[in-house]
């Protein structure tokens, strides 16, 4: 990783790319600090300096950033954009038109994602809409503070076109990550917000349990690093063999490769989802009149030592995982793309015993990833709360995401070095 990390300023172009995704991030950080026009600057600073990141606040932080509590212009961050996605993937496989579409190739993929942009704006207009609700009534702060006193209909659309315009803006920025920089964009944004927190959170443990408690956190955080990065390690190697055949005087064919198939095939995305579909209720109970709807929501949904929400959480993450890895890597087209190119899986005919054998694989490793990012997620945050450290909730969240980006975003630049044959670099 460290020589990675070297050669890659030693490539200008790679170096450009990377120069300008922490121009972008940057950029990104800013607008997490700028203040909606509107609300009440003093009360804002007393929320920054009183660092207050439980219930609510401390969920919608996981991956808005600290914009969502310093009201900014960026405040929604890249929700909108999250859960878009997930609504379009899920859509691609019930309505015919988006599965034509994905079937495509690019051309279709571009259309999905211009699709995806508009739900985004349309979903970032109605999350709006309620993070204004939970400012101006206070239930997103423990001690109920009123972010905008004067809560008229003509501010509160003009605060609305703000926000819009500010996520907007987050996933044109993100775009422009995956085009011109480094790639990930989405996740990188994401993980710059995780990442910014974590001296803040340092401090509250510090402040709170003192240099034992975070020793004991800091303890906790190595052990986590080293099983997570063993598992993104961790794969089964299929060997794929291809018979030769003649075209003219050449003869092509007769190697043996093989299809690398990770243990956790989908890397944080699960995470991400099942934070996003959680996020929904939130903004439900803020919307309907419904007081024991909204009681049960934050006494259970938003409540991360709950058993409610462990199980909820808990579950989103193992069927979102099952889910994404059958999205991305389809047994059925696996199968069909070895049979067209004349290539068999040793001891299975190719067709139908091929797609059945990559499915039986599939399923053997996506249950132990799936369980283990739900293990991740959940217990270290049942521990810290056990030793009675509440200052971050979503502890395993947290550190997931931050390893999981990290790890993708090396192998990002491994395969940018690689494509430019810097085989002495790699070596």
């Amino acid at each position: 990783m460290l020589s990675s990390l070297r050669n890659m300023f030693r490539v200008a172009d790679l170096r450009n790319k990377v120069l300008f995704t922490l121009l972008v991030i940057a950029i990104y950080q800013v607008g997490v600090n700028v203040p909606v026009p509107g609300v009440d600057f003093a009360q804002v600073r007393t929320l920054s300096t009183a660092g207050q990141h439980n219930g609510v606040l401390g969920y919608l932080t996981l991956f808005a950033g600290t914009g969502i509590s310093k009201a900014a212009v960026l405040g929604l961050g890249i929700m909108p954009y999250i859960t878009s996605s997930i609504i379009i993937q899920l859509l691609a496989g019930v309505i015919p038109k988006f599965e034509q579409w994905r079937d495509q190739g690019a051309v279709g993929q571009k259309k999905l994602t211009q699709v995806t942009r508009y739900l985004t704006i349309g979903l970032a207009v109605m999350q709006s809409a309620g993070l204004l609700f939970l400012w101006h009534s206070g239930n997103l702060f423990t001690n109920h503070v009123d972010l905008i006193p004067v809560f008229t209909p003509q501010r509160v659309i003009f605060m609305i076109l703000i926000l819009t315009a500010g996520t907007a803006f987050v996933m044109w920025l993100g775009e422009l990550i995956t085009q011109r920089g480094i790639g990930n964009g989405m996740s990188l944004l994401i993980f710059s917000n995780v990442v910014s927190a974590i001296p803040i959170y340092g401090q509250f443990i510090k402040d709170d349990k003192g240099w034992t408690g975070l020793a004991i956190v800091v303890f906790v955080c190595v052990v986590l690093l080293v099983a997570i990065v063993f598992m993104e390690q961790g794969q089964r190697r299929i060997p794929v063999t291809f018979a030769r055949r003649v075209q003219g005087r050449r003869m092509y064919g007769g190697e043996s490769t093989y299809i690398p198939l990770k243990v956790n095939q989908a890397g944080v995305i699960p995470i991400i989802f099942a934070s996003s579909l959680l996020y929904i209720p939130v903004l439900i109970s803020n919307v309907v009149p419904w007081q024991t709807y909204r009681s049960w929501v934050t006494n259970n949904l938003l409540n991360p030592t709950d058993g409610v929400y462990l199980f909820v959480y808990g579950l989103l993450i193992v069927l979102f995982t099952f889910f994404y890895v059958r999205v991305t890597f389809d047994p059925h087209q696996q199968a069909d793309q070895i049979r067209k190119q004349g290539g068999y899986i040793p001891g299975f005919r190719p067709g139908a015993p091929t797609e059945t054998y990559l499915s039986k694989i599939l399923n053997r490793l996506t249950l132990p990833g799936s369980l283990f990012l739900a293990l991740v997620a959940l217990i270290p945050s049942v521990i810290l709360a056990s030793w009675h450290i509440t200052t971050i909730p979503y502890f395993g969240t947290t550190l997931l995401i931050a390893v999981g980006v990290a790890l993708e975003t090396m192998k990002q630049i491994d395969s940018q070095l690689m494509m430019r044959n810097y085989e002495s670099f790699l070596a």
